[in-house]
């Protein structure tokens, strides 16, 4: 799970694309704005040396109102937009994890952790504030205001005992305020939750972001807090993870995006303990845990779904999730209670359909490996990892 991969195709000149054949499946939804490396003679390939506008593998990007931000996971560094990009190419206007914007490595490219990070991937900004999962420092970070200036340090660090500290469940014990590769971040209600990935669990704090070393009041996917098994050691049920990556819902649903077991799980009303989902998504039952990498494809099964996000600020509820491997966006415009299929595919012409870039070029409407995703209304922000860019879509 930790071994870290970019794949790319060799093809043409990227240019912005008509829709592929089969684009009424989109639903209107196209390519607006595309954030990171060109594609000369169609690849999407990181410079040597970062800038502020090139990124390397990004794993999660957040839409705001007021700020776009990107887990430049690659460069091990977060790069935040104020106000939300309108060219091709914007550059960020401020980096974190970083002493400025040419410099990569982990932990600020060899200065320590204290300003550093270490394989970013969550993003969020709630209420003012930025919070990032520092997924290979084993700790959340969290800025009170979104920063103005580069190379901020964070205000509070949860998961280590000081800013120095990098170990995995703070070199101890697995307990219920630890982490060990905490890849997902969300509010959701009142709760803060965070996908501890290498601990098979799900934590949540009642009253939102909690004080440093404050146990969890809700541990998810096994029975106490120190328990860490890959599905409570045993087969996929309907309360176990083996890598649960993400976290969305609204105020009476709670949505896991359990990559490693190719579905989503769903419990309604929120969880206030351990208990069994409610939902199943992207396989039949609760017991199943088929990877669907070969056809035949449809669009109410996942290969490595590592995103969700579901979105009610618009005029409908919409679920997107995306399906990694399969190298796709899957839309339904209400949330599919039942584990129907869904009623929209991006960046494929059918839900049949699977190939990195479409087996082509690098273009606007393709996608490799999309790791994170953000919904708001009628924008869409990608995190297309295999392209190392962020690509703003939005619904005509």
């Amino acid at each position: 799970m930790t071994q870290f991969t970019v794949r790319h195709n060799i093809g043409r000149t990227s240019v912005r694309a008509a829709p592929v054949a089969g684009a009424d499946l989109s639903d209107g939804w196209l390519p607006d704005v595309w954030l990171g490396a060109p594609a000369p003679g169609g690849l999407a390939l990181p410079p040597a040396s970062p800038t502020m506008s090139w990124m390397y593998s990004p794993r999660g990007v957040f839409l705001g109102s007021d700020h776009l931000v990107a887990a430049d996971s690659g460069n091990h560094r977060v790069l935040v937009w104020h106000g939300i990009p309108c060219d091709d190419g914007q550059p960020a206007d401020v980096v974190l994890g970083q002493p400025d914007g040419c410099t990569e490595g982990r932990a600020a490219g060899g200065r320590g952790p204290e300003r550093g990070m270490n394989l970013p991937t969550g993003v969020l900004v709630h209420d003012g504030r930025l919070i990032v999962a520092d997924a290979w420092h084993h700790r959340i970070l969290v800025w009170n205001s979104v920063p103005q200036a580069s190379d901020t340090a964070p205000d509070l660090i949860l998961g280590q005992d000081d800013p120095a500290a990098v170990e995995p469940n703070r070199g101890g014990e697995c307990s219920a305020s630890t982490f060990y590769w905490p890849f997902g971040i969300a509010i959701v209600g009142a709760r803060f939750w965070v996908a501890d990935t290498g601990n098979r669990r799900v934590l949540g704090w009642d009253k939102g972001i909690p004080d440093p070393g404050q146990p969890a009041d809700v541990v998810l996917g096994q029975p106490d807090g120190s328990a860490r098994d890959e599905n409570r050691g045993a087969a996929a049920g309907p309360a176990s993870f083996r890598w649960p990556h993400d976290v969305t819902g609204d105020d009476d649903l709670l949505l896991i995006a359990d990559a490693g077991d190719h579905r989503l799980l769903g419990w309604s009303p929120h969880p206030a303990a351990d208990r069994d989902a409610d939902i199943v998504l992207g396989q039949p039952d609760f017991t199943s845990s088929d990877e669907w990498p070969y056809g035949p494809h449809t669009g109410d099964r996942f290969r490595f779904p590592y995103a969700a996000r579901l979105d009610s600020s618009g005029t409908v509820e919409r679920l997107a999730v995306a399906d990694t491997a399969n190298n796709r966006i899957l839309l339904w415009d209400t949330m599919p209670r039942d584990g129907r299929a869904a009623d929209h595919v991006l960046a494929q012409p059918t839900f049949a359909a699977n190939g990195e870039n479409r087996w082509t070029s690098v273009r606007h409407d393709t996608l490799c490996w999309p790791y994170g995703i953000s919904l708001r209304g009628d924008r869409l922000a990608v995190a297309d990892s295999g392209n190392n860019r962020v690509v703003i879509w939005r619904r005509r």
